[in-house]
């Protein structure tokens, strides 16, 4: 039993000897709900609250990286990104709006039909693939500027062989960005029960939370891939004003920028 009450997670520092990290039942999870991605009322609802600040630490830790005025109308244009567990395309959308080169990619290949029909209608140009991130490794594909991994790496089967596979697809130059639930009981108490059973925010068993990830332990893995953590910060919700915020306090939702040298 670890000191923050919690399993430690048998993934992180670990492989599964597989060479995999794709969880089967952690996609028929979200392919059952796929229908549901843009409706800002349903299922997804926490993400749809907390995208803006997502989207605007992304925007503007990559534009403090390559030199972009983030204030530009298309400030991450000519950079080629990559969308890692995409979902129905909440982020990838934007990202595209920014100016970047999108592919997006995701195990789910209903999810990927949810993304490419809420694309098509509003022509944006996405490079949507149901694919998985070692078979992009394991294609030549060119390397990325920016590798996106949002809420993923909860549920994968091999946090770091899925890190060093995600970090291999960074060119020199590059960065990551990483967002995920820390594994403490705070996280415990309001990821899972609060968030799943009490508000209903998610559907019951969204998350395992042996699965959380410590940020030291993202850190370690994202070094031993060869990116060095460049900015963390935590992500928490206010209640009273309904509002997520960006933060020091990472018990809970976390994210990380990692470059390559």
């Amino acid at each position: 039993m670890a000191q923050n009450g919690l399993t430690s997670a048998p993934e992180a520092g670990k492989t599964n000897g597989g060479g995999s990290t794709i969880d089967a039942a952690e996609i028929e999870k979200f392919s059952a709900i796929a229908d549901e991605w843009w409706d800002p009322f349903g299922k997804f609802k926490p993400l749809h609250k907390f995208n803006p600040i997502r989207l605007a630490y992304i925007r503007d830790g990559a534009c403090a990286h390559f030199g972009r005025d983030r204030r530009a109308a298309a400030p991450l244009k000519g950079l080629r990104l990559l969308d890692i567990g995409c979902g129905g395309g909440l982020v990838a959308e934007p990202m595209r709006r920014l100016g970047a080169d999108v592919v997006a990619i995701d195990a789910s290949e209903r999810n990927i039909k949810t993304a490419m029909a809420h694309a098509a209608p509003l022509g944006l140009d996405i490079d949507y693939r149901a694919a998985t991130a070692e078979q992009l490794a394991s294609q030549n594909e060119p390397l990325f500027d920016i590798v996106l991994n949002l809420e993923v790496v909860e549920h994968v089967a091999d946090v770091d062989l899925f890190l060093k596979t995600s970090a291999g697809l960074v060119k020199p130059g590059g960065m990551m960005v990483m967002a995920t639930i820390n594994r403490t009981l705070k996280a415990l108490a309001l990821a899972k029960v609060g968030a799943e059973y009490i508000l209903r925010w998610l559907p019951a068993g969204t998350h395992d939370p042996r699965k959380f990830v410590k940020p030291e332990e993202a850190k370690a893995a994202l070094a031993h891939a060869g990116l060095t953590v460049t900015a963390e910060a935590g992500v928490s919700y206010n209640p009273l004003m309904d509002i997520w915020r960006i933060g020091d306090d990472t018990s809970v939702n976390y994210m990380l920028t990692a470059v390559k040298g």
